[in-house]
């Protein structure tokens, strides 16, 4: 018997290397994971790094539907970015690959590994942006003024629809 699938959103970035060719390869290799299906992506988008130097960043969020449980997703999703590169020499260190998971269905849990929702998702317009693209009023609807206010300065710009970036899907 399969285990039911849930709905997460995955946070995507990348600022070193062809980012752009990163972030669509890690769509597939996510596409590829068993139980596991890219429902949608957003619109690409370009952003100033946050609490970090380096290159300015792209960022995307892909919304997916599986039957692996939240940490079994977390091992693959970091098997996806060591395949593409990533090395962790500091924190919040220029990297050519970073996938988060963002929320994992409905599920709140904190581990010394994985805390859901991410604890910082409704701190950086980088992922607001693309998970209100995906997610509408929902997402809009659990945030408050003082929380919208935090982002209001962060550089961020749409640079291409989810077909451009991401034609396969």
């Amino acid at each position: 018997m399969t285990a039911e699938r849930q709905t997460a959103w995955i946070g995507l970035g990348a600022n070193l290397g062809d980012a752009r060719a990163a972030l669509a390869q890690a769509v597939q290799s996510i596409a590829a994971l068993p139980d596991t299906e890219v429902v949608r992506v957003s619109s690409l988008y370009g952003s100033a790094p946050v609490d970090a130097t380096g290159p300015d960043y792209l960022n995307a969020v892909a919304e997916i539907r599986t039957a692996l449980s939240p940490l079994a997703l977390l091992d693959a999703l970091q098997q996806i970015e060591l395949d593409a590169g990533r090395e962790r020499p500091y924190r919040n260190a220029p990297r050519t690959l970073d996938l988060d998971i963002v929320r994992f269905a409905d599920l709140v849990m904190s581990t010394d590994r994985l805390t859901l929702p991410h604890p910082r998702w409704q701190e950086r317009a980088f992922v607001l942006w693309p998970m209100a693209e995906l997610m509408g009023a929902r997402v809009m609807e659990s945030l408050s003024a003082m929380q919208m206010s935090r982002v209001t300065e962060q550089r961020i710009e749409k640079l291409m629809d989810a077909s451009d970036w991401c034609p396969t899907l």
